[in-house]
C-alpha cells in the first residue's frame, strides 16, 4: 500500500514499518530520503498530518512526531494557514548532516571491512560503473 495519494511522495513511501525503531523515526527518514534523491525540493509542500495518516494508516501523533523533528532540524517550516514545507536551505544542511553522519557513523566499518577483504581503490571503482 502506498502512503501518498501525489506521486512523488507516494515513490517514497511504501507504507511498510518494522520493528527496529519507531515509527515517526522510520517515516522522518524516508522524507529525509526523498530529500536527498530529488523528489522533493526547497519550498515544496508536504502532505498534511492528517492525509499522511490516514494514507499510511498511523496515527497522527506519529505523523506530528516526524514532521516535529523535521521541524527542530530546520527541514521543515510551517507556514500559518498553509501548512508544512520544505524550508529553505534545508537540502544543503541535510546533505552536509548525512555527509557527517556517514563519515562518522558507517565509513569506519566500511572502511575496516574493505581493508579486511585486501580491495584496492580500482577494485571499487569497477564494482560501482555497474550501476
Amino acid at each position: 500500500m502506498a502512503c501518498f495519494r501525489d506521486s512523488a511522495w507516494r515513490a517514497g513511501m511504501d507504507g511498510v514499518w518494522n520493528d527496529s525503531q519507531p515509527i515517526y523515526q522510520q517515516l522522518r527518514d524516508k522524507v529525509v530520503g526523498m530529500m536527498l534523491d530529488g523528489a522533493v525540493g526547497e519550498g515544496d509542500p508536504v502532505p498534511s498530518v492528517r492525509q499522511v495518516a490516514t494514507d499510511c494508516q498511523i496515527n497522527p501523533l506519529t505523523v506530528m512526531k516526524a514532521y516535529q523533528q523535521l521541524s527542530d532540524e530546520g527541514l521543515l517550516e510551517k507556514r500559518r494557514g498553509l501548512g508544512m514545507f520544505v524550508a529553505p536551505g534545508a537540502l544543503e544542511r541535510l546533505a552536509q548532516s548525512e555527509r557527517e553522519k556517514f563519515l562518522t557513523e558507517q565509513w569506519p566499518e566500511t572502511l575496516r571491512t574493505i581493508r579486511r577483504l585486501g580491495l584496492s581503490v580500482n577494485d571499487l571503482l569497477q564494482s560501482g560503473d555497474g550501476e
